[in-house]
């Protein structure tokens, strides 16, 4: 019943919401990274102008303007997930998930450096800029682990209780995480290191990507069910809910266009959404990327998007995902034709 209920909401308010001209976003530059082939999280970073991929053993760096590859920080065995960077210490922050640590590396010479103790499956990172710290996801843990960049060192650990997939700080003292097991968001205070609410999204199965809008103050929530519930980012209510493709493992928001973006990896899509206001959103485009194409990031500045894919064989791999051909992950980068 719930699920039929859902299903009318949706409906009625596809009727109801006008859909606008496409933006036109269109496949502008094809990256090739290779094997490793096992990936996960793309991060842009706009004070490094890098986009930040982690597959395997390694983070690819990419110049995001030219789509060079920069170097690669490699070496780490138990396999990369996410990214963050610290420019005021000139460190990047990534992890190895089956060692359960986090691991530093130079910004300049991508060399790593320290290998800091955080949890079993050490995942996500998100960096909360007002304090500097940094914050580790331990998905199968329920734990976040921060780290001070200045010390080098964990200087606690956060127990949030649930399953836990992706981070993002607001930049004044608050993180926010999907929970993944109990389909909310957790707050967190980063001041404190402590979880100060759960946020339920009701309709929203196995969430996994998450994005802010520090503007609007609106977090937008990727979830298994192909729904992306719109929350307020003071107060946890859920403003409306936005249907978005399948396999969605990253959202992405940028606050200079004012566009919402899913990446649908079992669709091999990216669901475009404009915001019209804080609490209405315009269906805009449905971007044909790739099969497999589930993380990505944007660059506000110059509006481009950018999509980890592989091609792939018949069958799912583990967790049900489309089984990548080795060898073939790649980049995708997708920018707008402007003024539409």
């Amino acid at each position: 019943m719930k699920s039929i209920a859902l299903a009318c909401v949706l409906a009625s308010w596809l009727v109801a919401t006008p859909v606008l001209a496409a933006p036109a976003y269109t496949l502008v530059k094809t990256v090739t990274l290779g094997a490793p082939d096992r990936w996960d999280y793309v991060v842009f970073d706009k004070d490094t102008d890098r986009v930040y991929v982690a597959h395997g053993d390694r983070v690819t760096v990419v110049d995001a303007a030219s789509g060079a590859i920069v170097g690669q920080v490699g070496g780490i065995a138990g396999g990369t997930h996410g990214t963050a960077i610290s420019v005021t210490t000139g460190q990047g922050f990534t992890d190895d998930g089956a060692a359960g640590t986090a691991v530093t590396y130079d910004l300049k010479t991508l060399k790593v450096g320290k290998s800091i103790s955080a949890a079993a499956d050490a995942d996500g990172i998100a960096i909360d800029t007002a304090n500097g710290h940094v914050f580790v996801a331990n998905g199968d843990t329920g734990t976040l682990t921060v780290i001070d960049p200045v010390s080098d060192a964990a200087i606690a650990t956060i127990a949030v209780g649930e399953k836990l997939e992706y981070p993002v700080g607001d930049g004044a003292g608050t993180v926010f995480v999907a929970g993944a097991a109990n389909a909310d968001i957790v707050r967190v205070d980063a001041r404190t290191n402590t979880v100060t609410a759960h946020w339920p999204a009701p309709g929203c199965t196995r969430p996994h990507g998450l994005a802010l809008d520090k503007a609007g103050q609106r977090l937008f929530l990727g979830c298994a069910n192909a729904v992306m519930p719109v929350l307020d980012a003071q107060t946890g209510r859920v403003v409306t809910t936005l249907p978005i493709g399948r396999g969605n493992d990253a959202v992405a928001f940028d606050p200079v266009r004012k566009r919402v973006f899913s990446a649908n990896g079992l669709d091999g899509t990216i669901t475009v959404y404009q915001q019209t206001s804080s609490d209405r959103y315009a269906a805009l485009q449905t971007i044909k990327t790739q099969i497999s194409g589930r993380t990505m990031a944007v660059d506000p500045m110059s509006g481009r998007l950018f999509v980890a894919a592989a091609d792939t064989d018949p069958g799912a791999a583990p967790g049900g995902r489309p089984k990548p051909r080795p060898g073939t992950l790649k980049l995708l980068v997708f920018a707008p034709v402007e003024g539409k």
